[in-house]
């Protein structure tokens, strides 16, 4: 059920996304100018604002820049495909954004003396890093890795959802959100790993261990 959901999700994201995407091709932006604009977006909602306590007004423009990743995407497809630097600099970036967040997340957290919430970020940096590297790793090994209940938008949205709640005085949601988002974080890399042993396993020449 949540798989179709977020599968439903993505299809209605794709709908609004696609008529932005023709805009900026025409205008001559490059998915690659994108990729950057929106890292950029998310170290201003993160650093500039979270970091300091705007909680709600830095969720927003996270989400928001955060969302060009699925922009930056389908103007790469509707321009003949991703080139390779195009790919490597989406995932960088990626990276960059991720570190971003859940680093003035625990900024945040830290001078509100939150010792269990700065736990809780530090784990989600850890682990959201973990879930893209597994998948980057077995893709460069030649296997696929498409599965995972907490990619990376829904990771930064589970984290923006958090930041408003507590920014409008529900002060348990960021913590709560983060300890969640730890979970489900670490659930994924498992389901990864089962994943590609599986398909290693099935690669694996007759007689090797």
């Amino acid at each position: 059920m949540a798989k179709i959901f977020q599968v439903s999700a993505r299809a209605g994201m794709t709908r609004v996304v696609e008529p932005i995407a023709r805009a900026l091709l025409r205008a001559g932006v490059t998915p690659n100018a994108v990729t950057v604009a929106g890292t950029v977006g998310v170290l201003v909602g993160a650093l500039g604002l979270g970091a300091r306590g705007h909680l709600v007004a830095g969720a927003l423009i996270v989400t928001l820049f955060a969302l060009t990743d699925l922009l930056d995407g389908t103007m790469a497809r509707m321009s003949g495909g991703s080139t390779k630097f195009g790919a490597f600099l989406d995932s960088s970036m990626d990276r960059v954004a991720d570190s971003a967040v859940f680093g003035a997340v625990a900024y945040w957290l830290a001078t509100q003396g939150d010792h269990s919430g700065v736990a809780a970020a530090l784990v989600c940096l850890a682990a959201g890093g973990l879930v893209s590297y597994v998948k980057a790793r077995a893709e460069g090994l030649g296997m696929t890795c498409n599965v995972g209940i907490a990619e990376r938008t829904e990771r930064l949205l589970i984290v923006g959802v958090g930041g408003i709640l507590t920014g409008v005085g529900v002060d348990p949601a960021l913590e709560i959100a983060l300890w969640l988002l730890a979970a489900v974080s670490i659930f994924t890399v498992g389901q990864r790993m089962t994943h590609v042993y599986r398909q290693a396993q099935q690669l694996q020449p007759d007689g090797q261990a």
